[in-house]
């Protein structure tokens, strides 16, 4: 390892308060443009931007690549390309910083459907007085997809709320659904939470059947990956009112364009990939960057490591 390793950041502002790194890496900082010519330079990698595809398309060029690198999120679908995956490089995530915080915004989400806030947001802006029932969520039914620390957090925070909530994982183990369970599930579910890593199982698994197989009540949140879902058998489901309504913080294109007709489909709640953000989070991020390079440069073991075939970090 060089005396001075150096640590190559692909910008988003602000910037990652790197603290205690200072004056002991030699920090240089790209963006999507300059991406590929500066990779060779690096021995780390740091993606603070984590809406960014550059890494997808800069890896595969000319020249020695860095044996670490670090995405400030928990996606790795828009790191992960074959020369990556077929490489040495260790690829670690943010893992275990959004759990509560996305669980707590399903759980804002759940309720003001169940409570129609959206209706009455709408009613309040017109002048409306119309009081109508609204449902209860204790003593109600939900499916969440994805076993994963968000996704176990999102269960254990839906049952605070009085949820019975069953958790589908890739394999079935001691409190956690295999995916021979989904449908079934799915038939009885008042909510149904999209909570998985994207991988070549789960593209586009929430489709025109899985939306059939769901309840005229039951209402759908996806906080996983856009592609999860094929966003036309959604809208589809929505308008013929197969489904109650929906939740989408994750899409398939994002930012979502101005003319998207997601905006406007009746009983859809669109939120822009903020389910995570939280006040202060920038500074956790950074922070659990820091510890990790310590352990790095002291040659031990990471923590956080995906399964680059898979396309996540394994659980334990």
């Amino acid at each position: 390892m060089a005396a001075v390793p150096t640590l190559l950041v692909l910008d988003a502002d602000p910037l990652p308060r790197l603290g205690r790194l200072m004056g002991r890496v030699r920090v240089l900082h790209a963006d999507e443009a300059s991406l590929a010519a500066r990779l060779p330079e690096a021995d780390v990698l740091l993606v603070w931007d984590t809406t960014s595809h550059a890494v997808r398309a800069a890896w595969p060029g000319e020249g020695p690549r860095p044996r670490w690198v670090h995405t400030a999120g928990v996606g790795v679908d828009h790191l992960l390309c074959p020369e990556l995956v077929a490489s040495d490089t260790v690829v670690t995530t943010a893992r275990g910083l959004f759990d509560q915080p996305v669980a707590e915004y399903v759980a804002a989400l759940v309720l003001a459907m169940a409570k129609d806030l959206p209706r009455t947001w709408d009613l309040q802006r017109r002048g409306e007085w119309r009081p109508r029932e609204s449902r209860r969520v204790a003593g109600t039914r939900a499916v969440v997809v994805g076993s994963g620390p968000v996704g176990r957090a999102v269960a254990r925070t839906l049952k605070a709320l009085g949820v019975t909530a069953a958790v589908v994982g890739r394999v079935p183990r001691t409190g956690i659904h295999g995916p021979q369970d989904l449908d079934r599930l799915l038939a009885r579910a008042d909510w149904v939470v999209a909570a998985a890593p994207l991988t070549e199982r789960t593209d586009g698994m929430f489709d025109l059947r899985r939306f059939g197989v769901m309840q005229p009540s039951a209402r759908f949140v996806n906080v996983g990956r856009g592609r999860l879902v094929v966003e036309d058998a959604l809208v589809h489901a929505l308008t013929r009112r197969w489904i109650a309504g929906a939740a989408l913080d994750v899409l398939g294109t994002e930012p979502l364009p101005v003319d998207s007709p997601l905006w406007h489909v009746p009983g859809l709640i669109v939120s822009p990939h903020m389910g995570g953000d939280t006040v202060g989070r920038r500074d956790e991020l950074g922070e659990q960057f820091v510890e990790l390079f310590q352990r790095w440069a002291a040659g031990r073991t990471l923590r956080n490591v995906v399964d680059k075939r898979r396309g996540y970090v394994p659980g334990h």
